[in-house]
């Protein structure tokens, strides 16, 4: 199992559009590839003495080329939606992991 995240900051003044947002449009893109088995999306209960609010969408693949595959082939579009939806008011990283179990 591989899980992609993507860590989010966005501006507190921001935060409930951006969660209904991310529910009916960012999520259900990235699922609609067909490339992810489940979706998780999440608000961060730790402040990072930053300005905003930080939130992590978890999508788990199957395997690696899965993963490699979205980003090559979706990653940049989606991406582009949503700083054309929020433009400089947030910030965000991504990050693959591999369990261990």
């Amino acid at each position: 199992m591989v899980l992609y995240n993507i860590t989010v900051n966005i501006d507190s003044d921001q935060e409930e559009e951006f969660i209904a947002w991310m529910k009916q449009e960012y999520l259900s893109r990235v699922m609609q590839t067909g490339l992810f088995y489940e979706k998780r999306f999440f608000r961060l209960l730790q402040e990072d003495n930053g300005n905003g609010v930080n939130f992590s969408a978890q999508f788990l693949a199957e395997n690696l080329e899965d993963v490699e595959f979205f980003q090559e082939r979706y990653a940049a579009v989606l991406s582009e939606i949503i700083k054309e939806k929020f433009g400089s008011q947030f910030v965000s990283f991504r990050s693959v992991l591999e369990s261990v179990d």
